[in-house]
């Protein structure tokens, strides 16, 4: 920022390429997050016997290599970076910052409840919500202790997830045995879901309230929050350097993020997606999911470096503009995805849930990211903030924003 603002007190302008992130972020997402809505069968973790053919087996060993468990760790590190930015506006406008964070973490709880309740059981707001609360008493810590300890939760999170994927090979027998009884018990689960998902609306949320209080949240809290939380972690370590504001002033760091991450990323998630192939053993899948959990977080940040450097050619620059306004918005987007999959796959709307096959679902989610990109774009030339996000901005600060963006002062 420079003097003259600082010294008016003005805000800087938005880091257009961490919202472009966080649009790529947010399709990743949503290719990931369609398979749920798609198949109950692809939630339980098992093969849909309906989609077994060659095809069907090779989308989801492709969506399980680049994008599970890949994108939510993106999205959280960028959740870390603007925890940094809020503390900043909050510092600029001379408001005491904990108040303001305690209303926003407030305000996306009851959205993530709301989502999780009604349209999409797998909400990952509500999580955000509560290791928000986490990250708030993390906000004096020192940049280079935030990076140690996001690094040591991932190392010993995975390692104990390495010991049970070792008892599981120790135990062979009772491995086996243990999966195959899931397996059965998981057949049935995932029709019943699709019987209520092609039912009412009422048996549609009667189905998302039984799976948040049956399990998922158990996955959230052993698979998703710590890891979720390391990358919140890292992420405010590197706000706090402001190591986003120009990236490309050391292009040797992204580039050996790209080479340090790739590589061993890559090569552990196209393991943890082998696991899940009908020719593989069960005995693997938690070997496989351990490292997996280990090398997606390089995966993740290379991901994030290489676009990074893309931004910087005429093809990655317009990308990235492209991509901007739908991450500006991502909260918006990422609820209105949720309402246009639960129209087409629940008891909401046409009630298709168990009859796309991997393939056609991977191409509507495309098609509906294709959709935001522009209505994003169409939204923001008219409006300061996206709908949701002005809500979540108006409980923050106490006080209702403008609504319209205020029309481009003229030179002359």
């Amino acid at each position: 920022m420079s003097a003259a603002a600082s010294a008016v007190g003005m805000a800087p302008p938005r880091l257009a390429q961490v919202d472009a992130l966080r649009g790529f972020a947010l399709f990743g997402i949503l290719v990931v997050n369609i398979g749920v809505f798609a198949s109950p069968f692809y939630a339980n973790g098992i093969v849909d016997p309906a989609f077994s053919g060659p095809w069907d087996v090779a989308v989801r060993w492709l969506v399980a290599w680049l994008f599970e468990t890949k994108f939510y760790l993106l999205f959280s590190f960028l959740f870390g970076y603007s925890f940094t930015l809020q503390m900043s506006a909050a510092e600029r406008g001379g408001a005491a910052f904990g108040p303001r964070f305690l209303r926003r973490l407030a305000g996306l709880a009851l959205l993530g409840l709301a989502h999780a309740v009604l349209f999409y059981q797998g909400d990952i707001l509500l999580t955000y919500a509560l290791l928000g609360l986490m990250l708030m008493a993390c906000r004096r810590m020192d940049p280079g202790r935030a990076l140690r300890r996001a690094l040591w939760l991932i190392g010993l999170v995975s390692l104990a997830w390495v010991l049970l994927g070792a008892l599981s090979l120790l135990d062979a027998t009772g491995t086996v045995a243990l999966s195959r009884a899931a397996d059965v018990a998981s057949v049935a689960d995932s029709l019943a879901a699709i019987e209520a998902y092609r039912g009412t609306i009422g048996s549609t949320v009667a189905r998302h309230w039984h799976e948040l209080t049956s399990g998922i949240w158990g996955v959230i809290l052993l698979v998703q929050g710590p890891f979720a939380f390391a990358m919140f972690l890292v992420g405010y370590a590197l706000g706090r350097r402001q190591a986003l504001a120009d990236p490309w002033r050391q292009p040797r760091a992204l580039w050996l993020l790209c080479a340090l991450g790739a590589l061993p990323g890559l090569a552990g998630s196209a393991a943890y997606a082998a696991t899940a192939l009908p020719s593989m053993s069960p005995l693997w899948e938690t070997p496989g999911l351990a490292l997996d959990l280990f090398t997606a977080p390089l995966l993740s940040m290379s991901y994030a470096a290489a676009l990074l450097l893309a931004m910087r050619t005429r093809p990655g620059a317009a990308l990235a503009r492209t991509l901007a306004p739908a991450g500006r918005m991502a909260l918006s987007n990422y609820l209105m995805q949720s309402v246009v999959c639960a129209f087409l796959f629940t008891g909401w709307g046409l009630r298709l849930s168990g009859s796309v096959s991997p393939g056609v679902g991977l191409l509507i989610a495309v098609a509906i990211f294709l959709a935001q990109l522009p209505l994003s774009a169409w939204w923001l030339r008219r409006h300061a903030y996206g709908p949701v996000e002005w809500l979540l901005r108006a409980l923050t600060i106490g006080a209702w924003p403008a609504w319209r963006r205020p029309p481009a002062r003229q030179a002359g």
